[in-house]
């Protein structure tokens, strides 16, 4: 997460208007072995859902929603989608500076590029959608800068859970959530119960979350149960660790696909355990100018690999 305020912002502030996007951004693509984080506005409440023709019969994966075949943009194959997509969204902060706006309005214009995230992810058949919204790291910053952050996170989750829970989102917070405030814990323990049932797509978002914290989480776990005699050290491996891992709530809990927007080339502590066979696919488009082109280039990327998983 990469956010720096210099004063207060009032959480109501309107969206800022913004430039049209360009069709395309320059990219850097990266294909590696094992080798991200700004704040998630959840989408506006005034975007309307996506609608889906009733003579469809192509399926959202595990789910009853069908999905518009003629959505799904031209060269990309839906048998080649991705199941699971993670992103690290970066550079609003630099996206409101370039344009000399108030601290904060990049956020608040990112909240359009999430929007467009969810409905493309739904209507082209992804099954879960994993964004890096904010690192465990990042309590190191100031208490002015988290305290606007926590407050922000919860009155988005509030204003929108009734439009995700309508179009069939399912949600999922991962990453250590005792150090949230404890009205931002029940606004997320609400939002999961709400919409626990859902099958459309499986929004996950990474708050509070590091890389290395799960990896240490699940050990912990993982010796509890050793310490109480459930597990047996020999029993221990690959398998038991990935259980323990906090993306055990999805059924597809390795991204097949990681995009990074704001040009950087890392993976800034997300989901290094998850990442080992992952596809990463970096854009220089800063957040709020992640669209539906730099989307499709990303996904076209994808399609075009060969995965090997360390065959030949």
């Amino acid at each position: 997460m990469f956010l720096s305020l210099s004063s207060p912002i009032p959480i109501e502030n309107a969206l800022i208007p913004f430039k049209p996007r360009s069709s395309r951004s320059q990219t850097l693509r990266i294909r590696a072995h094992p080798l991200p984080s700004n704040p998630l506005s959840l989408p506006s409440s005034a975007a309307a859902a996506p609608a889906f023709k009733e003579e469809t019969r192509q399926f959202a994966p595990g789910g009853d929603f069908p999905l518009d075949e003629e959505s799904l943009p031209a060269g990309l194959r839906r048998d080649l989608m991705p199941r699971h997509v993670a992103v690290i969204m970066d550079g609003n902060v630099r996206w409101e500076k370039r344009r000399g706006l108030p601290a904060g309005s990049g956020h608040q214009a990112g909240v359009r590029s999430v929007r467009e995230l969810i409905e493309m992810s739904s209507k082209w058949g992804i099954g879960v959608l994993t964004v890096f919204a904010f690192s465990y790291d990042n309590w190191n910053r100031s208490k002015m800068e988290v305290g606007f952050l926590m407050t922000l996170f919860e009155k988005m989750i509030t204003a929108e859970i009734d439009n995700l829970a309508r179009d069939g989102v399912r949600i999922s917070i991962i990453g250590d959530s005792s150090k949230l405030p404890n009205s931002l814990q029940k606004v997320i323990s609400d939002a999961e119960e709400t919409t626990k049932d859902n099958s459309r797509l499986h929004l996950i978002v990474a708050v509070s979350y590091s890389g290395k914290y799960d990896v240490v989480q699940a050990c912990k776990s993982i010796c509890h149960k050793v310490k109480d005699g459930l597990v047996q050290v020999d029993d221990i491996n690959e398998s038991l660790v990935e259980q323990e891992l906090e993306t055990n709530c999805t059924e597809f809990p390795y991204p097949d696909l990681l995009i990074r927007t704001g040009g950087d080339i890392r993976v800034s502590n997300f989901l290094l355990w998850q990442l080992a066979y992952t596809e990463l696919f970096f854009v220089s488009a800063l957040w709020p100018d992640f669209g539906k082109a730099e989307f499709e280039e990303a996904l076209t990327s994808f399609q075009r690999r060969q995965r090997r998983y360390g065959g030949r």
